[in-house]
């Protein structure tokens, strides 16, 4: 399989491309996109009626005459019912009715009458065809998102399903390292069937569990669905085990070999093994990983984010915005430091779950190589440029942050959140130019004019995006921010694709049709091995929280008598990066959401302090060992060679600079956001 990334003005793809899976998986993602906008387009046609229609929500095509009598003698009506009044023998409160109440009444009746006749009236003279035809599909769409709430789930189940084949298809699931050998291949394989047969057997325990509930129909048809996912993947690891790739040499297992196993599976054995035979809850697993049914929509954002980020790749939009500092001629450690201030803010619109990395870390490394940069500076760079970006707006983290947690909102942690970002990636420049030395730029001669001059062809991009966002404000009414953001997004990188279409190379023999084809079709192909290997990772860091949860553990890090603010941020950095180490951000958040923040926030850490010192762990957790998702991240864009090549030589620094370098910024980053703000209201 070849990692390295691809530069040519054609499809661009990491993986094997799956045509027809990629499609079916780019079916299923605007669908689930199209049912995100029906509230929106529902809104949007309540508007419109009301505009075109005046009372629209009053109006009924199918409306009858008021049967009430407007033209009622309210006196006769009176004498009437006195005359007609016969007490009642078996009633000893029974009285004649007082005619002056009864006429009040009947007066009112008929005002209500007159009300009825006049709404009628005026419905007349605007039930047209096209107000009959109009509300048919307005209230048919209504109906229809009202029948379907539930169809989100099954939509994201079925989008989980596609791409964790595809993933298991090509032993694609993050490990941190590749099989090299055919025993090794195996165990990877094996590994993976056994995690997924103890995934049945979970969601066995727990169906047998439903069928005994009263009431559990619709959970109970989760769970089947999800038995018949798990039994389908359990199905591909014993073809795969059976039928090794011929690339795969002869040879044996060695102590590293575990590493071979992905890092869901290892994640699967010690939360069943807790689950199983410490607490005596074989159904704990699918309890646990059947939490992102409930989260679905989030889970499908993901997904969405990640088809951006392919199909950011499948556009020259990354090569263009570099070309704009080509003409200075950045030396290699001020180069480094301008892609760390640049690429943070398209890393947020990403979802900054490393997606980034995946769609533009192949450019980034090329770049800062061709200035010169080693290695290990490389490596680093670009594994950095997938994590600053955390903080900064429209990053969905922050979303599921305050959507889990109604202390803090979003504005509130964007606005200190940037001020985060400028720390770190000044730090990491400082720390850059002083390591590296030569950071002073030396541009050429009209290198100012040569850069404007590279805008023009990022004009074409800009009016394009600005139109799709501007006509989905007039269609849909919806503005874009950080939650319509993925909504909104795949639709401007469709339209960009299909803008960058038309630039083909010339020796390839293409429509702007069948280009625009093959790019959507291989970004979609691509999205679904990260997406499947992404929510693998999500699900299980889920059932791995799920420990923390049941166990005492929280109780035993604060307990009763714990009272210094100062001592429980202490105990919180260090367990909220070693949460950050193993698991990935989206489920580090949901645990701590249930876990570790309301018992911090009782002994007095604020809210919002809180959450922005738990995303800056979640930062410099992910660029840590033991895992260093970000890390394994880079590792896929560049190639492994690349990785093994990276220097050996000189100090120490210069031999293990990849993995010291976000070290050194991110744990003083993290430490300044834990203590200093306590300053002003701890002591």
């Amino acid at each position: 399989m070849n990692w390295r990334a691809m530069t040519a003005t054609s499809v661009r793809t990491l993986y094997p491309v799956h045509r027809l899976h990629g499609v079916i998986l780019l079916l299923l993602l605007l669908t689930t996109l199209l049912l995100g906008m029906g509230n929106s387009l529902h809104s949007r046609m309540l508007w419109v009626g009301e505009q075109v229609w005046p009372n629209y929500y009053l109006l009924n095509p199918d409306a009858s005459e008021p049967a009430c009598n407007l033209f009622m003698d309210i006196d006769k009506e009176v004498e009437r019912r006195v005359q007609a009044y016969k007490p009642d023998p078996d009633d000893l409160f029974s009285s004649p009715p007082a005619p002056r109440a009864l006429r009040q009444s009947l007066q009112g009746n008929l005002a209500l009458c007159e009300q009825r006749h006049l709404q009628f009236a005026e419905n007349q003279k605007h039930a047209t065809w096209a107000l009959g035809v109009y509300k048919t599909v307005e209230q048919g769409l209504a109906d229809f998102l009202l029948d379907n709430i539930d169809l989100t789930k099954f939509l994201f189940i079925g989008m989980f399903a596609l791409a964790a084949a595809i993933a298991a298809l090509d032993a694609d699931h993050i490990a941190l390292r590749l099989p090299r050998n055919r025993s090794e291949w195996r165990l990877s394989q094996g590994g993976q069937f056994i995690v997924n047969g103890l995934m049945l057997m979970s969601l066995s325990a727990y169906i047998g569990r439903l069928a005994q509930s009263p009431g559990a129909d619709g959970t109970l048809v989760l769970q089947y669905a999800w038995a018949f996912v798990f039994g389908l993947f359990m199905i591909i690891n014993a073809f795969r085990f059976v039928y090794v790739p011929e690339r795969m040499k002869a040879g044996g297992l060695a102590l590293s070999s575990g590493l071979v196993v992905p890092l869901y599976c290892t994640m699967g054995l010690i939360a069943m093994s807790y689950f199983f035979f410490v607490d005596g809850y074989a159904s704990g697993l699918a309890i646990y990983f059947g939490m992102m049914s409930n989260l679905s929509s989030m889970f499908i954002n993901i997904g969405l984010y990640v088809l951006v980020g392919m199909m950011l790749k499948q556009t020259r939009v990354p090569e263009l915005l570099l070309n704009l500092i080509k003409p200075f001629n950045l030396p290699a450690p001020m180069l480094a430091s301008v892609i760390i201030f640049a690429t943070a803010f398209p890393t947020a619109f990403t979802g900054a779950s490393g997606i980034f990395i995946l769609a533009v870390g192949g450019v980034v490394y090329d770049e800062l190589r061709r200035a010169g940069a080693g290695r290990q500076l490389s490596l680093a760079t670009t594994a950095m440029s997938g994590s600053l970006g955390v903080v900064l707006n429209p990053c969905l983290l922050i979303v599921v942050v305050a959507a889990l947690n109604k202390e803090v909102t979003t504005t509130e942690m964007y606005g200190w959140g940037f001020w985060v970002f400028i720390m770190s990636a000044t730090l990491f420049s400082f720390v850059v130019c002083k390591t590296e030395g030569n950071w002073k730029p030396r541009p050429a001669p009209g290198a100012f004019r040569a850069a404007v001059l590279e805008l023009r062809p990022l004009i074409p991009y800009a009016l394009t995006a600005a139109l799709v966002i501007v006509v989905i404000w007039l269609a849909l009414g919806l503005q874009f921010n950080e939650y319509s953001a993925p909504l909104i997004l795949p639709l401007v990188m469709l339209a960009l694709v299909m803008l960058d279409a038309g630039g083909t190379a010339p020796e390839v023999e293409q429509t702007r049709t069948r280009a625009f084809f093959a790019r959507s079709s291989a970004a979609a192909s691509d999205s679904a091995v990260h997406i499947g290997a992404l929510l693998a990772l999500i699900g299980f860091s889920i059932c791995l929280g799920g420990i923390l949860e049941r166990s005492d553990i929280v109780h035993a890090l604060f307990p009763e008598d714990l009272t210094s603010p100062w001592l429980a941020m202490l105990v919180i950095v260090v367990m909220l990066t070693v949460i950050g180490m193993v698991m990935d951000p989206f489920g580090a958040v949901i645990l701590v959401s249930a876990t570790i923040a309301q018992p911090a926030l009782q002994i007095g850490i604020d809210p919002l302090h809180f959450w922005i010192v738990c995303l800056v762990a979640f930062e410099l957790g992910y660029l840590s060992p033991p895992v260093a998702l970000n890390h394994l991240l880079t590792r896929q864009v560049v190639g492994e060679t690349e990785v093994l090549a990276a220097e050996r030589s000189g100090s120490f620094w210069h031999r293990y600079e990849r993995l010291l370098l976000p070290l050194v910024v991110m744990i003083p980053t993290l430490l300044l956001v834990a203590f200093v703000p306590m300053l002003f209201y701890a002591l």
